[in-house]
């Protein structure tokens, strides 16, 4: 996470499921009041999920505080739906920072087939978004694109290579 920069603070701050495999009662705040036994699940976000699993307790257990589990934005029902059409994918229900949160969990865990799905996608969803931007004349009539421009994520809309007209330079 770059230290000063809102996306990563923002990106961090998702949500990531979290199983506990040790109980921790001095943890209840994080569960509504209740204690956090072996087995409880919570949806933390990304950067204490992360530290939490990590986390070894002291003594001779080896095994670790909890296990973080790869989030229902980058599970397979999204995975699948991506693969088939990634463009029809609402990205901004699944996660309002989708890719910066598929990076981070990519750096946790060793998904090859999450990597090629994501960069697919990501390169499918570039080339729509530059062919509206070419052909902002449909956009403005109403060719159903508001449906997908609603649906990108964070880090596509500020590209702002929608925003673009034909004539305008855009970095």
């Amino acid at each position: 996470m770059a230290y000063y920069n809102p996306d990563s603070i923002l990106t961090d701050a998702q949500k990531a499921p979290l199983t506990f495999e040790l109980a921790v009662p001095q943890l209840t705040p994080l569960n509504a009041g209740s204690a956090v036994e072996v087995g409880t699940k919570l949806d933390l976000p990304l950067w204490l999920a992360e530290m939490l699993a990590v986390s070894k307790p002291a003594g001779p257990q080896s095994s670790s505080l909890a296990s973080l589990d790869m989030p229902s934005a980058l599970g397979q029902r999204v995975t699948n739906a991506l693969r088939a059409d990634p463009k029809s994918v609402d990205l901004r229900a699944q996660a309002q920072w989708f890719y910066g949160l598929g990076e981070r969990m990519l750096e946790l865990f060793e998904e090859e087939e999450t990597v090629e799905v994501l960069t697919d996608t990501f390169k499918k969803r570039a080339l729509e978004i530059a062919d509206k931007a070419q052909n902002t004349r449909t956009v403005q009539q109403g060719d159903g694109s508001s449906d997908f421009m609603s649906s990108l994520d964070e880090s596509e809309r500020q590209r702002k290579v929608y925003d673009c007209d034909v004539s305008d330079q855009c970095d």
